[in-house]
């Protein structure tokens, strides 16, 4: 398992999202979705972010499950198409989550 591609990043993703998902994490430049509506006033900035906490939490747990489900495996000469397989399964759920989130934010 530790050598799955986007193991670390996806790690870090989803323990970064645990306090946003949460609502805990106040108004602020640096951590959190930082557009300017969320930034001009607390109540569009907690529940963005806690919906880009979930769909960043649902994005990472999807990668996670697709990595133990087909995982990688550094030895194998042939792993092209395993390590595409987990670049679309990290990339396009996350990607996904981000979109929505906007979306979101947009109509708040």
């Amino acid at each position: 398992m530790p050598t799955q591609p986007f193991l670390i990043p996806s790690l870090l993703i989803l323990i970064a999202s645990i306090p946003l998902a949460m609502g805990v994490v106040p108004r602020n430049r640096v951590y959190g979705i930082r557009t300017c509506k969320t930034l001009s006033d607390d109540s569009i900035w907690y529940p963005a972010n806690r919906l880009g906490g979930r769909a960043l939490i649902i994005s990472c747990i999807i990668y996670l499950s697709i990595s133990v489900l087909i995982p990688y495996d550094v030895h194998t000469q042939s792993n092209s198409s395993v390590w595409t397989i987990h670049f679309i399964s990290f990339l396009l759920p996350l990607a996904a989550g981000i979109i929505v989130t906007l979306l979101y934010v947009r109509k708040l």
